[in-house]
């Protein structure tokens, strides 16, 4: 099965998961679900865009690699607390539900993004 693929594959299954415990686990009355769904929008496009950047970068030589994972990195992080604080300063969702469900989402989907890093480095020096 193709790297990328298997991927988005892990990310949905993922998504079930994690969306089937914020539904069935937490109090719909203590939580914001708007605020819950716009974290996760927002680390889900992250993790997406950091392993296209990765898949993209993967073949070409070393200093465009760098440039393009840690560059896109750096972009990534700005445009996401860029965004985080306009949410948070225009009031868009819960403050707490919001800034609780992005650490949560977060820590947890880098971690599949770092083994979709390794699965397609892998898989690379299997075919070189």
């Amino acid at each position: 099965m193709k790297p990328l693929f298997e991927f988005f594959i892990k990310l949905c299954i993922l998504s079930v998961i994690l969306w089937g415990i914020v539904l069935f686990v937490l109090d719909p009355g203590r939580v914001d679900y708007h605020s819950i769904f716009l974290a996760w929008i927002m680390v889900i496009t992250n993790t997406v865009a950091g392993y296209l950047l990765f898949d993209y970068a993967l073949d070409k030589e070393s200093t465009v690699f760098t440039k393009v994972v840690f560059g896109g990195l750096t972009v990534r992080m700005l445009i996401m607390m860029a965004l985080i604080a306009g949410i948070i300063i225009r009031k868009l969702a819960v403050t707490n539900d919001f800034v609780f469900s992005f650490f949560a989402f977060y820590c947890i989907y880098v971690i599949v993004e770092i083994l979709g890093y390794q699965k397609k480095n892998k898989q690379k020096k299997k075919t070189a």
